[in-house]
């Protein structure tokens, strides 16, 4: 740990002194390590107090930089785990990162296409069209006319990035082991999703998957279009793609001018990733406005293929029972869901969450979807999922927060539009799903992989049982919890009622020796059961410390 902290200790020291001056440095505070206590600043009260914590974070994170931005942008899809006001908050993060000089890209670009920029492209323009945290993009044309997109890597970022998840990863230890009412949001696991899914960012060879990926998806669709890649012009650190024309999601006064029906462009949109979604369990995850466009004839076009949700099988039939649960206003299956889906602690009171599903349920299932706001409804469950510590897979959230961003991009086109009337299509294919001969085969067909499988094991597995007890090598072996501490308390607990119990039978005996009328041995017996009862309390408490880290 401390070898760590000497590595990057400039760095570190950045980090704490920020995390100082905004006055978010508290849960480091109980950390009895030196090191970390010297370098943590005062927090600045005159130029942040009339701030919330919500926004000192936000701000906070920000200045630190593109490995923190992206944290904080994860954290806005984890409601469950940060609750809904600074979920909300960190929704703003965005990141204006200095762009390159033109030299430094087409450096890149050689280095990574082994060709010079003048080889690979007809025309390539210096000034950049956006800068954002990893990488940067330039207009170009091909040798065949077409216009494309050129998206560069910054220079230095990936190692700038790893330094920064290094101590990241440093931090998320120290809150795991040490800051225990952190303990139920799971800090290591949570640092280690988002590490996975920034280093799959860095490689833009995903984002071309990724591309290619949804093209096949909706290559029947005529209303959705998505950038194509040219491969040849990809890689780890460049990506090239086609130049969508349009106007930009968040520019609705043009849209508007357009002349063409927005309602109906933001069904267009809406029913894609429902698509993407239920049908395909595969979905575009940053649903902003920004990354949307109106192409010629109201095609929906979709920029920024980088942060992508993926459902497996199991995950999506358990969306699917819940789904089917709160359209039956179950409350008891939708609860059993709940827990199903998430990682419940184990003191859960499951009647109380039930009886707080129930009121969910009176309130919003009893709504025509006409009525119904589905982001309210979506953000209410997750308050609730978050009180009684669940915590969702991270895939899971990521789907309701792109829910709840889809509602509110779609109605800033329309603002009657109501995402829940389009998802009650999706309802009847989910029933139908469950019930279609398919679904059944396959899962009769598990059951009988796994019958076959203990079927083939079980013989053998009790013959080296049997064979073991017919040797005497046979051992049962049961682990008890802290039994061995235990134990220890016990002993000592009878050592010190053994002693007080014999030094009171020799005082009051007067057992000799004696000195001033005073048992010696009396003397020395009740001095021992002090010891021991010293011993037992010490014990005692550290075990109880212990636990509260």
């Amino acid at each position: 740990m401390f070898a760590r902290l000497d590595r990057n200790a400039k760095r570190v020291g950045e980090i704490l002194a920020i995390l100082g001056r905004y006055g978010i440095a508290d849960w480091l505070s109980g950390l009895d390590y030196e090191w970390i206590q010297g370098r943590l600043l005062s927090f600045d009260g005159e130029r942040l107090g009339k701030l919330t914590q919500a926004a000192r974070i936000r701000l906070a994170l920000t200045e630190l930089g593109t490995t923190f931005i992206k944290f904080g942008q994860m954290l806005s899809t984890r409601a469950d785990l940060v609750g809904p006001d600074l979920a909300a908050e960190l929704c703003q993060l965005r990141s204006h990162t200095p762009p390159d000089s033109a030299d430094t890209v087409k450096q890149t670009i050689r280095t990574e296409l082994a060709r010079p920029v003048d080889e690979l492209f007809a025309e390539f323009d210096d000034k950049p069209l956006a800068s954002a945290s990893i990488g940067q993009v330039h207009c170009a044309r091909l040798f065949s006319g077409e216009q494309v997109v050129v998206k560069v890597q910054h220079a230095g970022i990936e190692e700038k990035i790893l330094g920064d998840l290094d101590i990241m990863g440093m931090f998320a230890e120290l809150a795991q082991n040490h800051v225990s009412y952190l303990h139920p949001y799971q800090p290591a696991a949570t640092f280690r999703e988002f590490r996975r899914t920034l280093l799959n960012e860095l490689d833009f060879s995903t984002e071309k998957r990724n591309l290619e990926e949804f093209t096949a998806n909706f290559s029947q669709d005529a209303h959705v279009h998505f950038p194509k890649v040219h491969a040849a012009l990809c890689s780890k650190r460049v990506v090239t793609m086609e130049k969508l024309v349009g106007i930009s999601g968040e520019d609705v006064p043009g849209m508007r001018e357009s002349g063409f029906n927005l309602s109906e462009f933001a069904q267009r949109g809406a029913n894609m990733y429902l698509d993407m979604i239920f049908r395909d369990g595969f979905y575009h995850a940053d649903p902003h406005p920004g990354n949307l466009m109106m192409l010629p004839g109201g095609v929906v076009g979709v920029l920024d293929c980088g942060m992508v949700g993926r459902l497996d099988e199991t995950l999506r039939e358990e969306v699917e029972a819940l789904l089917l649960a709160i359209v039956n206003r179950d409350s008891v299956e939708l609860t059993d869901s709940v827990i199903r889906l998430g990682s419940a602690p184990n003191d859960l009171d499951r009647e109380a969450l039930r009886g707080e599903i129930n009121v969910f349920l009176a309130e919003f299932g009893t709504r025509t979807l006409r009525d119904l706001n589905l982001g309210a409804a979506l953000q209410q469950m997750t308050d609730i999922i978050r009180r009684y510590h669940i915590l969702l897979p991270t895939p899971l959230a990521l789907m309701l927060k792109t829910l709840v961003m889809l509602e509110g991009t779609s109605r800033l086109l329309n603002p009657n539009f109501n995402l829940a009337e389009l998802i009650e299509p999706y309802q009847v294919q989910v029933i139908k799903h469950r019930f279609s001969l398919t679904r059944i085969l396959r899962k009769l067909y598990r059951a009988y992989r796994d019958w076959d499988r203990l079927i083939d094991i079980l013989p053998r597995d009790v013959a080296e049982i049997l064979r073991r007890v017919r040797n005497g090598t046979f051992e049962l072996r049961h682990d008890h919890h802290r039994l061995e501490s235990t134990v220890n308390r016990l002993v000592l607990g009878i050592l010190a009622g053994s002693f007080f119990l014999g030094s009171s039978l020799l005082f009051s005996a007067k057992a000799e020796p004696e000195f001033g009328g005073v048992s010696i041995s009396g003397l020395v017996g009740f001095l021992f059961s002090l010891f021991f009862s010293w011993r037992l309390i010490r014990t005692i408490n550290q075990a109880e410390d212990s636990d509260r880290k």
